[in-house]
Parts: C-alpha cells; structure tokens; sequence
C-alpha cells in the first residue's frame, strides 16, 4: 500500500510540476507552420487549455482508480490508458507552448477534485469504476468533437491533436465497456456533464 500511495504522489507531482514527454508522436508532424490571427490564436489557446485541463483530470481519475481497484489485470488496464493520456497530456502542452498561451492557473484544483472522484468510483467497485471510466470518455469524446467546430480552420495542428484525441477517448469507452462497465444512473451522468460545464468554463479563462 506504501508503494502505491508513493505511486499516486509521483504522478500528481510528475503531472503538475513537470514537463510532461509522450512516448507517441504528437499528429502534426508534416503540417505546415500556422498562419493564425491574433484572435484565432487567443481562441485556439483557450480551447487547447481546457483540453489540457482535461488530460490533467485524466492523469487523475485513471490513478485514483488503479489505487483504489485490487484486481490487477483492470489495474493494468488503468495504467496503460494513463500512459496514452500522457500523450496527450504533453501534446496539448505542446500546442499551448506554440500558441502563446499559459495551462490553466486551477490545475491542482482540478487534479485534486479529479482524483477525489476516481477514488470515490473505485472504492464503489470494479463495475462503477469502469462505468465512471465509459460515461467520462463518453463525454469527453462529444466535448473534443465540439472543439473541432469550435477551433479555427486554418489552426491544422489542434485539430490534428484533438481528432486523434477523440479516437483515443472513443477507444477507452469501448475497453472499459468491454471490461463489464456499469451503465451510470442519468442523473449521475448529468451531474457529470454539469461538472464538466464549470471546469471547462472556468479553464477556458483562468
């Protein structure tokens, strides 16, 4: 247990204090440079911070379940879905560097609450934990497809990131599903839907 919880305190450190390096290649590699406006930037910016936001809750939420579940193969399970969203931690981390703007000012906020939650769903057991897992990619798959309206055309190198963001989220749905995810309750899912409104409206300034 000792070593776990070193575990969990490495990972919010690691994930909040540190550059953070993915193991894929970020989707934008043959792009050509961005010719954006001002604004365009400034709402590029935004949009990729909320993202970034997310990745962080995501480091989070799969850490908080790996700690609390003990059946080793869905541990496994957790942990490589938390290395995938190190990718696109360190992606989004990329684009907010190339575009000027700063991650979120909140993100041990949003981390601790993130982390306090997946707790909660692990504790509840292994088929919550997973349906908590489905219902929150669920979602963030339809909020990244929102993002690829919402980010300027001309910005290739986001909606790049956030397509290949998107697929990546679609795919730990089905694996948690196919794990034997409890379907959530829909008042559940609409208090996480609302949560997810304020943090992302919240990061999408601060």
């Amino acid at each position: 247990m000792m070593d776990a919880l070193l575990n969990a305190a490495d990972a919010a450190l690691r994930t909040l204090f540190v550059t953070p390096r993915a193991s894929a290649p970020c989707p934008t590699p043959e792009l050509p440079p961005d010719d954006l406006s001002e604004t365009e930037k400034d709402l590029a910016g935004a949009l990729m911070r909320v993202n970034h936001v997310g990745e962080v809750c995501a480091q989070a939420l799969y850490t908080a379940q790996a700690l609390a579940t003990r059946n080793n193969q869905l541990r496994s399970q957790f942990v490589r879905a938390s290395a995938e969203e190190t990718d696109h931690l360190a992606w989004t981390r990329q684009r907010l560097d190339a575009l000027g703007a700063h991650p979120s000012l909140l993100n041990p906020l949003w981390y601790a609450g993130a982390f306090g939650l997946g707790l909660i769903a692990g504790r509840l057991g292994d088929r919550v934990s997973l349906g908590f897992v489905m219902e929150t990619e669920r979602q963030v798959e339809a909020h990244l497809q929102s993002h690829l309206s919402l980010l300027p055309a001309g910005d290739l190198a986001s909606r790049a990131i956030v397509a290949q963001m998107k697929d990546d989220e679609a795919r730990h749905a089905q694996d948690a599903q196919d794990a034997g995810a409890m379907p959530l309750p829909p008042p559940i899912q609409g208090l996480m839907r609302l949560a997810a409104k304020v943090m992302t409206t919240v990061a999408h300034h601060i």
